[in-house]
């Protein structure tokens, strides 16, 4: 590995993982808050590495979500993924295949817009991974942190902290809304399907929250390619 394009990709990441401390040291917190220990959480942070996929994962847990529904709803949240890093793939040099799927689990929306906006022909895994290296360590490292800084809080404030929860979604979702009407048409119909499930019951938590995205997503692509087709 080219330790010169390593170094690189470790000071472009820099700025992602100065910006990961606060999100992680949160997720850390709450997730003390919501009963998992520390290497409960640690280890969801090694082997998830996915921000939001992970906060909603919490959510899913205090509500007794059974644990196959929240591997299904992370699923749902990242598919996007896919489409990211097949756009990445044409951007990448050549290297083998076990290599990209090393740097390919790294790949988040913060990482992606680093190596997607590199002016370069073509970048090489050792950038990549060093960009990658960076982002997921202070992921990791941070998420811990936060758990014990949790554990250390009075009792009130570790109950209190379950609200942060509901907080970070709004603080999510209120700024890809702004100025996008097909995200605030998303957000209240998958809120209004939700909600029929929830007074219903006719689905429980996790399943509800997962069929409420997909419908809500479905009919809003079909009513955007409806209205392309008509003008």
């Amino acid at each position: 590995m080219n330790g010169r394009e390593f170094s690189a990709g470790l000071k472009a990441g820099t700025s992602i993982a100065i910006g990961y401390f606060p999100i992680a040291l949160t997720f850390g917190l709450l997730a003390k808050t919501t009963g998992l220990s520390l290497l409960e959480a640690t280890a969801m942070s090694i082997f998830v590495f996915a921000g939001a996929s992970q906060y909603i994962a919490l959510s899913l847990i205090t509500a007794g979500v059974a644990p196959i529904v929240i591997v299904l709803n992370t699923f749902v949240v990242n598919i996007r993924h896919f489409l990211m890093t097949a756009s990445l793939n044409e951007k990448m040099a050549p290297d083998n295949r076990w290599k990209k799927a090393l740097y390919a689990f790294g790949i988040t929306d913060e990482t992606f817009s680093v190596l997607a906006t590199q002016k370069v022909h073509k970048i090489t895994t050792a950038f990549a991974v060093g960009v990658i290296t960076i982002a997921y360590g202070s992921w990791v490292v941070f998420t811990s942190v936060g758990h014990l800084i949790g554990a250390n809080l009075p009792q009130f404030l570790q109950a209190a902290m379950s609200i942060a929860l509901y907080a970070m979604f709004i603080g999510l979702l209120v700024p890809s809304m702004r100025g996008n009407r097909k995200v605030v048409s998303l957000a209240l119909i998958a809120g209004a399907i939700n909600s029929l499930f929830y007074f219903t019951e006719w689905l429980s938590t996790g399943w509800a929250i997962m069929t409420s995205t997909l419908a809500s997503a479905i009919f809003i692509e079909w009513i955007s390619r409806k209205g392309v087709k008509k003008s």
